[in-house]
């Protein structure tokens, strides 16, 4: 069997929205010492794709980072695949919050030199010396008490839509870009009880460790991130303190956690939180985009993208061949097109 899909984008995504099968979009890490990445990740696809999960994993000697979608009936039976590891038997699973059949179109499992791209070159310190993981109601505990500083350790485009209350939200590109920026803006609190949080927990697994490494001292982090902690509040009927949407990176680009709109359209202004990517593929910009001005641009995030995007496909594939969007990291969210890009 092929270790790769080769089907075209455009027909996969076809035949996920004729597909009436219901799926579960599920995310999950571990920080394992892997001695053969390839051999591992050519394994777990040939596992995987038997029953029908589809996403993006990245497996490195460091260990592994999940975001699939499985179909629902089949669940049981990665759960046995997967937990057929030793590593990796009764792993955390975080479940979508707001479920969508649409989260992924194909199985990408990529070997990379690190499970998530952080920018450390420092060997001397333990990943595995990680924070102290707290659950929702001691998030909640620790967010009131005044010796606490809580920082978001996410990207500038996933907290504008959706954060902690009283949150720091540094305004950083990557998770590599807020290592030292929020080192730098924290050095005189090393003695505040420094609790952090991400997605689904995996960057503050790897930060936490570091903090500590730089002598912080009291580090706490979310246990299984917004994901858990929004599951915990519903399940328990606590407080729930945070704002707004919660970022994923997948096609749907967001879970609704509250009503709260924090965020605005970057071309008109006005109260939006749905993030959108350039209808022009050579552009694929990142922002958001209210429905009004998404027809009016046709999903594009300027003018002259709105023109290309109405071209032949042929003429659209001429004009983007050699450009690789993907890669341009530093322009997600960001740009001069962006009129209201909260900054």
């Amino acid at each position: 069997m092929h270790l790769y899909n080769k089907v075209d984008k455009k027909i996969l995504e076809q035949k996920i929205k004729e597909s009436a099968v219901p799926r579960t979009t599920v995310s999950f890490y571990k920080y394992h010492q892997l001695e053969d990445p390839q051999h591992f990740r050519d394994e777990l696809y040939s596992k995987l794709d038997a029953v029908g999960v589809l996403g993006r994993i990245y497996v490195a000697n460091e260990g592994i980072n999940a975001q699939i979608s499985v179909p629902t009936e089949n669940f049981e039976s990665f759960k046995h695949e997967l937990f057929s590891y030793p590593w990796l038997n009764g792993i955390r699973l975080n479940i979508a919050i707001e479920e969508n059949s649409f989260s992924f179109i194909k199985l990408k499992i990529l070997v990379r030199k690190k499970i998530v791209a952080d920018g450390l070159e420092d060997s001397t310190f333990d990943v595995t010396d990680s924070g102290v993981h707290v659950q929702a109601d001691e998030f909640n505990h620790l967010l009131e008490d005044e010796n606490t500083v809580v920082v978001d350790f996410r990207n500038h485009y996933e907290s504008e839509v959706g954060h902690f209350k009283n949150a720091l939200t540094p305004d950083v590109d990557t998770f590599r870009d807020s290592l030292p920026v929020i080192k730098e803006i924290l050095e005189d609190k090393k003695d505040k009880n420094l609790l952090m949080y991400c997605t689904g927990g995996i960057r503050c697994e790897k930060a936490s460790a570091w903090f500590k490494h730089n002598g912080f001292k009291n580090v706490y982090q979310l246990n299984g991130g917004i994901i858990e902690y929004t599951r915990q509040v519903k399940e328990k009927g606590l407080e729930n303190k945070f704002i707004g949407k919660n970022f994923v990176f997948d096609k749907r680009l967001g879970e609704r956690i509250t009503d709260d709109i924090i965020s605005v359209c970057h071309q008109c202004g006005e109260p939006c939180d749905t993030h959108t990517n350039c209808n022009n593929q050579a552009c694929h910009l990142l922002f958001i985009q209210c429905e009004k001005c998404a027809e009016k641009l046709n999903g594009c995030c300027c003018d002259a993208c709105k023109d290309i995007s109405l071209l032949p496909l042929e003429e659209q594939r001429i004009l983007r061949k050699g450009i690789d969007p993907g890669r341009k990291v530093f322009k997600k969210g960001k740009g001069p097109q962006l009129l209201y890009k909260q900054q």
